[in-house]
């Protein structure tokens, strides 16, 4: 079964990749073709106007357009394949368009360096900046950015502030963004006055003194926020109103933010209010910081007043405040109000990321309306959104839920067709769905097909596994398991602890049971 999975996987990225190879071939023969007829006339002045006769301007116009088709097609893939974690297949297509000499563009490139910081791989990212200073497109301020925050949360505050020096060099300034990435960094590492230095080096020569004053402060502020350290927050807050100094929008964006951060919900409205007394307007970041924090304290009533509000103050809702709103409700099992919101999204002309499908899919799902989980699915292919690993997943769940296991592993056959891929967590739930019914041939099977796909097993993986060795009566194969389990990397719960002691304790092994309890005790002390 894996060696099918395989083969699909493969077969699937053959094709996209040949469609690309063949495209681009198509189009430089047809253009090399076209310009060799033009330019090596025999008698140039009087072959022109043959040429003029026979070529077919239409014919290159379409050939251009077709050319820029396909060009969006691949970097809409190359950016698809970075979300998905899919790097290899996303740096492959990329070397093939260099190859044919077509240079993707800035915002590509930032994916992919995007998706290298956040797995690690600083540098194989650092190395496609290098190749984008040799080719271009030339980095941008966001380019550099994403590589300084990959080195910050590698802890590698050196090289970050090594790559902060030489943007100058690029011609780059860095932006307020870049001030955040770094002095949080350092404000983490508890260097609070490297970082107020760093800020004042570079804010000095650019900005008024009381602007400079202001951003350091501001991002200072930011940084003792995030870092915990409410009482040092304070200061710098109270420190920018003692000093009159002018406040503008990204101050007070700071204050609530930092306030809703710390679960104090009252004073980052104190703040809004504070805004229009001073003639500032609260913008899109302003709401969407109130609203999430307002739906991960469960008070979705509220939120979605203030989505009314800003709706009325003419500032038009995006993709983030859909989604928290929309994750909030069904997290808190209002899926049909979480539905009314989606409409909401279509209305307005926003065709919702595979994310929020996901979360209504899933929340029907958990609500056993398995029906209109799947109307969802089919409405969301239908506005061109295709299902991805979670739609399946989340699909899968609520079948196995509802009892139907048959097509539970239905819709894992389909994912594959549809140029999906199986992941951990799909395999999981078929594994504990297998085991509940007592289909110990599948659970086998099913195993064997996560070893063999190269994943690695986690602490579900191994319960469900040690499940089924105690329900089969494999005693010492269940107790190997959980030695094995206390070796390994991993976060072992009560969970697979009690499973067994449950077993010893209906074979009637009680010394063996109060043994092993002892064992649990002492690891979780």
């Amino acid at each position: 079964m894996q060696s099918v999975l395989i083969a699909a996987e493969e077969s699937h990225i053959l094709r996209i990749l040949n469609s690309s190879f063949q495209t681009l071939d198509s189009i430089k023969d047809r253009i090399s073709h076209i310009f060799a007829n033009f330019f090596c006339s025999k008698y140039f002045s009087i072959d022109l106007i043959d040429t003029r006769q026979s070529i077919s301007w239409d014919a290159i116009g379409r050939e251009c357009c077709d050319f820029e088709v396909n060009y969006k097609r691949d970097i809409t893939i190359i950016r698809a394949l970075c979300l998905e974690g899919k790097l290899g297949v996303a740096l492959s297509l990329w070397y093939m368009m260099i190859q044919k000499s077509v240079i993707p563009d800035i915002i590509t490139h930032n994916y992919l360096i995007n998706g290298f910081c956040k797995t690690g791989n600083l540098d194989k990212a650092e190395w496609l900046v290098k190749e984008m200073l040799f080719r271009g497109p030339p980095p941008n301020c966001a380019t550099y950015n994403t590589l300084i925050k990959g080195y910050c949360l590698q802890k590698d505050i050196e090289r970050a502030l090594n790559l902060f020096s030489t943007m100058a060099n690029s011609g780059i300034g860095p932006n307020r963004v870049t001030c955040n990435i770094i002095v949080h960094a350092l404000c983490k590492k508890g260097l609070l006055e490297d970082a107020r230095k760093l800020l004042t080096e570079i804010l000095g020569d650019t900005y008024p003194k009381d602007t400079s004053n202001l951003i350091t402060s501001t991002i200072l502020m930011d940084g003792s926020f995030k870092n915990g350290d409410i009482n040092l927050a304070l200061t710098y807050l109270d420190g920018i109103f003692c000093g009159g100094i002018p406040l503008d929008t990204v101050f007070y964006n700071v204050a609530i933010h930092g306030f809703c951060l710390i679960g104090d919900i009252s004073t980052a409205y104190k703040y809004v209010c504070e805004m229009f007394k001073r003639g500032f307007l609260p913008d899109i970041f302003s709401y969407n910081t109130l609203i999430g924090a307002l739906c991960k304290e469960g008070r979705t009533t509220e939120a979605c007043y203030i989505y009314n509000v800003m709706s009325r103050m003419g500032v038009s809702p995006d993709q983030i405040t859909y989604k928290m709103i929309i994750q909030g409700l069904c997290f808190h099992g209002d899926v049909i109000k979480a539905n009314l919101f989606l409409h909401a999204m279509l209305d307005d002309s926003v065709v919702p990321q595979p994310l929020i499908w996901n979360v209504i899919i899933d929340g029907y799902g958990r609500c056993g309306n398995m029906q209109k989980a799947l109307s969802i699915r089919e409405q969301m292919a239908a506005f061109g959104v295709m299902p991805n690993t979670f739609t399946y997943n989340a699909l899968i769940h609520s079948q196995i839920k509802s009892g139907n296991v048959v097509e539970a592993h239905s819709l894992k056959k389909e994912m594959v067709l549809n140029g999906s891929f199986p992941d951990l967590v799909t395999y999981n739930l078929l594994l504990g769905a297998s085991c509940n019914l007592g289909n110990f041939h599948s659970v086998l099977q099913i195993y064997d097909e996560i070893v063999r796909g190269g994943y690695y097993p986690d602490i579900i993986t191994y319960t469900e596994l040690l499940k089924y060795y105690c329900i089969q009566g494999y005693t010492e194969k269940a107790e190997d398991l959980l030695e094995k389990l206390q070796t390994l990397n991993l976060q072992v719960d009560h969970v697979p602890f009690l499973i067994l002691m449950k077993k010893y304790c209906k074979m009637r092994e009680l010394d063996k049971t109060f043994e092993l309890y002892q064992k649990w005790l002492l690891r979780m002390s």
